[in-house]
């Protein structure tokens, strides 16, 4: 498991002094702010982050450092992230998506079907996309996931369609 993870990234540059728009994968989007300083992916920059208001597609923000609309122009795209130690704990039967990639998955029977390459959230809910030997979308149901177990690193899925 990662020692970080990505809660945002930066959309772009709003108004003229700096302001940056912010995309927030947080459940709630106006807590990427109450999560310590920021990093790139890189590690290389750190943001103190202050909200400013609600904008659409997003959240504007004030990044430190930041002044003028070209600095917030360069960091279209960067991603934020967040010390895991700083988010909160999760309950047992939800999980940080950075957690279950690369996780081994089997179905019922025990049968290897892959890995966790990508997760995938179009709005009605997360899907698993699964890499190897039986490549698939399997939705991350309880119906279709009904194991996830993070400390044997391995996923038990019964997928929709596994007649086979």
């Amino acid at each position: 498991m990662s020692d970080r993870i990505c809660i945002g990234a930066i959309a772009g540059a709003f108004g003229v002094k700096g302001e940056v728009r912010l995309k927030s994968f947080c459940a709630n989007p106006p807590d990427i702010a109450t999560y310590g300083p920021l990093t790139t992916e890189d590690g290389a920059r750190s943001f103190t982050v202050r909200l400013t208001r609600p904008v659409t597609g997003g959240l504007g923000a004030r990044l430190s450092g930041v002044t003028t609309r070209e600095d917030a122009e360069r960091l279209k795209g960067v991603t934020l992230w967040a010390a895991r130690d700083a988010l909160p704990s999760l309950p047992d039967d939800e999980f940080y998506h950075t957690d279950l990639i690369g996780l081994e998955v089997v179905d019922t029977g025990g049968r290897v079907l892959g890995r966790v390459r990508a997760i995938f959230d179009h709005g009605a809910g997360d899907i698993l996309d699964i890499h190897g030997p039986y490549p698939m979308l399997i939705p991350f149901t309880r119906a279709a996931v009904p194991t996830v177990d993070l400390t044997a690193r391995r996923i038990v899925a019964d997928p929709p369609d596994s007649d086979e």
